[in-house]
């Protein structure tokens, strides 16, 4: 495993070995923009399922985010922006932690940048184990989080925010697993050079 604060560059003699041994390039966003702007139907549908998640356990008002009948207060200090930085550390550690074998694995990338967080393997994973990666943070952060907490009494408004927060951030992630889900067999097997992604039957 290797920490890095810059994103990883795609390799052009990797891409042609990889071409010539028959694996086929991910139909996928060519940028993390146009990534994002793909996302925002499951950035909704990640927050409808958590708001739905925090209801039943807890219940959630306007008064979490500051909203009250007469004022709008939202308090945003120091210890708020850690709480913040800490979240995007433990969602790319779950991702990591995921992945096959990522402590001897020398292909294996964790970092940080000012765009995102991100977690990136270039060894042979199968589909099944790219999916459980890729839904592993929400559904440990957004969904079994906030009915742990609730259960302790510990479900407090902050953790509510970074909750949802975690939820909304998850979108990409949902993209890359309806991209996996709609293109790539189920026994199949995935490579990634860099961001750029390919596929190959078993």
């Amino acid at each position: 495993m290797k920490i890095k604060f810059g994103l990883p560059k795609e390799d052009p003699t990797f891409d042609e070995e990889l071409i010539g041994d028959k694996w086929t390039p991910l139909k996928e966003p060519k940028s993390i923009g146009l990534a994002s702007l793909l996302s925002i139907p499951f950035m909704l549908i990640n927050l409808i399922i958590c708001w739905v998640v925090i209801e039943a356990t807890s219940g959630l008002s306007l008064k979490d985010f500051g909203v009250t009948d007469s004022s709008v207060t939202i308090s945003i200090n120091g210890s708020h922006l850690l709480w913040l930085l800490g979240l995007i550390v433990v969602h790319e550690l779950i991702h990591l932690i995921f992945v096959p074998h990522f402590i001897k694995s020398k292909k294996t990338y964790i970092g940080i940048t000012w765009q995102a967080g991100f977690v990136l393997t270039e060894d042979i994973i199968s589909r099944s184990r790219f999916l459980v990666i890729s839904f592993a943070p929400f559904i440990v952060l957004s969904i079994l989080l906030p009915i742990v907490l609730s259960l302790v009494g510990m479900l407090t408004p902050l953790m509510k925010v970074l909750i949802l927060f975690n939820a909304i951030a998850s979108c990409v992630d949902m993209l890359n697993v309806y991209l996996i889900m709609t293109q790539v067999p189920k026994k199949g097997r995935l490579i990634n050079n860099g961001f750029k992604t390919y596929w190959k039957a078993a």
